[in-house]
């Protein structure tokens, strides 16, 4: 049996908002497997919140670039957010940012690639940025997208300077019509997007293994009623519609009127822009998703960054 320790209860009850008796009892059930007590939890109705397991926040910057039928995103990180509101981080964010849309967005291209106006590849400048300002940084991940007819919209959330921020947006739209007005539907739909964080586009584009676990942890609250099991297929099929409605870009009620589904919003600017309008694809970034950050004494933080060590 695993020895579930202290810091793994108080981490599940922040994940889920469970008890702390019932945190410890679903380790114990999954031998301390974190990803498991989430599921085991919704399961059985205790989690208040489904957070998923292993999203904590860092620090550092995102930055979206977008030109016509091309945009952009980056994430790069930082030790605290003193370095993230530093203006040569920030500068370096933005460059970045063009150099992804430069290269094709891959971590190994953009990293591999002159840093723009130096002789150093991005690597190189970044590392000789933490030895400039004295506290580790990296760039983490980036994406490009592209359309052959239509535009790359973007927006960031809460910008902290022009194409920066802790959660950004790059959406691709597919269009004959007007681009002007294409780019600002497509904005709208990125601000829905950073908003609601769907998962896919359409139902078909969705990871199998989500949809595959979310059904298995339906199928196991339905069978809790007792009901046979063709009665608990068709309790799960309806439930598996509703989260493919909150989970879809296409069947989310679209957040700038609150009222249509984005399809329908969509069929609606369609009039406007004179042309259909096909959401093609969307890559939503939030700083810090994933990442697994250790304690921190911020005691020692501050201390560090006043003395400039």
């Amino acid at each position: 049996m695993a020895n579930i320790s202290a810091s793994a209860v108080k981490e599940l009850r922040e994940k889920t908002g469970a008890g702390m008796m019932d945190c410890k009892n679903a380790l114990t059930e999954v031998d301390g497997d974190m990803e498991a007590a989430v599921d085991y939890l919704r399961t059985k109705g205790l989690a208040k919140a489904a957070k998923k397991a292993g999203r904590v926040a860092s620090e550092g910057l995102v930055s979206v670039r977008s030109e016509g039928t091309a945009g952009a995103i980056v994430e790069v990180n930082s030790e605290t957010d003193f370095v993230a509101r530093n203006e040569k981080f920030q500068d370096m964010v933005t460059q970045i940012a063009a150099v992804s849309l430069e290269t094709g967005g891959g971590l190994e291209a953009i990293e591999s690639a002159p840093y723009p106006g130096s002789d150093k590849s991005v690597k190189d400048y970044v590392t000789e940025m933490v030895a400039t300002i004295g506290e580790n940084m990296s760039v983490r991940r980036g994406t490009r997208l592209t359309v052959t007819n239509g535009v790359v919209a973007s927006y960031v959330h809460n910008q902290s300077a022009p194409g920066l921020g802790r959660i950004g947006v790059i959406v691709a739209l597919e269009s004959a019509g007007d681009q002007d007005k294409l780019n600002a539907f497509g904005k709208q739909v990125a601000m829905h997007i950073a908003a609601i964080s769907p998962l896919a586009v359409t139902p078909d584009e969705l990871d199998p293994d989500v949809v595959s676990r979310e059904r298995a942890i339906l199928a196991e609250q339905a069978r809790e009623s007792g009901k046979p099991e063709e009665i608990i297929e068709k309790m799960v099929d309806g439930r598996m519609r509703k989260f493919y409605e909150e989970s879809v870009l296409m069947s989310q009620t679209f957040v700038i009127d609150g009222e249509s589904t984005v399809e329908a919003a969509v069929k609606s600017a369609e009039g406007d822009i004179g042309s259909p309008v096909k959401i093609a694809a969307f890559v939503r970034y939030a700083l810090g998703e994933g990442i697994e950050k250790g304690p921190q004494d911020f005691a020692a933080e501050v201390a560090a960054a006043a003395s400039g060590s």
